[in-house]
């Protein structure tokens, strides 16, 4: 088995975001060190290509080997930015904006292709660890994808700074979840 730990971006700077995206303030710094301190080693560390992402991987302690284009989890119509927060059980919800097939499950493909993908899980030897670093919205939706027919009601809250969550990577495809809220670890319902 294989091993991918994806995270949330860590806590940025507000009201400051100029180009590509906002970069972390001094608590988000703090915040990545803390969990870098906590990770194991890493045979690959994978960002978007958000500052806010790679600052999160270097603070954390990892040198990025890559940074890829990552789309939006958010879809206009389907998945309104951070409407993940307002629903009471976002990952069933989510589940059936994919089971509905239309650009969102076509986004979350993509994410989950690209999570699976050589530069990610796909590009670490067996028993190998990689991290991926990326955005809220997004995380979720791939999530969903990887494990459509999960227990989604029972997976709790969407993902806050910092948070992640280790995945199983075997046989082509992702196996096993692992949440990481801040700090603790608690399995999720896959069946």
């Amino acid at each position: 088995m294989r091993w991918l730990d994806v995270r949330r971006h860590s806590l940025t700077k507000k009201g400051v975001a100029r180009g590509r995206g906002s970069h972390l303030s001094a608590e988000g710094v703090a915040l990545a060190r803390a969990l870098g301190s906590e990770a194991r080693p890493y045979e690959r560390a994978v960002t978007s290509s958000s500052p806010r992402a790679v600052e999160t991987a270097v603070a954390m302690g990892f040198a990025v080997d890559d940074t890829v284009e990552m789309p939006s989890g958010y879809v206009p119509g389907e998945f309104p930015r951070h409407a993940q927060w307002d629903w009471a059980e976002p990952y069933r919800r989510l589940a059936e904006v994919v089971r509905e097939g239309r650009d969102a499950a076509a986004v979350a493909e993509v994410l989950r292709v690209m999570w699976a993908d050589a530069d990610a899980v796909g590009g670490v030897a067996e028993g190998g660890s990689a991290l991926l670093v990326g955005h809220g919205g997004a995380i979720e939706l791939a999530l969903v994808a990887c494990f459509p027919d999960a227990a989604h009601a029972s997976w709790g809250a969407p993902f806050a700074h910092g948070d992640g969550v280790r995945l199983g990577f075997a046989g082509g495809r992702f196996v096993s979840a692992e949440f990481r809220r801040r700090g603790r670890s608690c399995g999720a319902s896959l069946g």
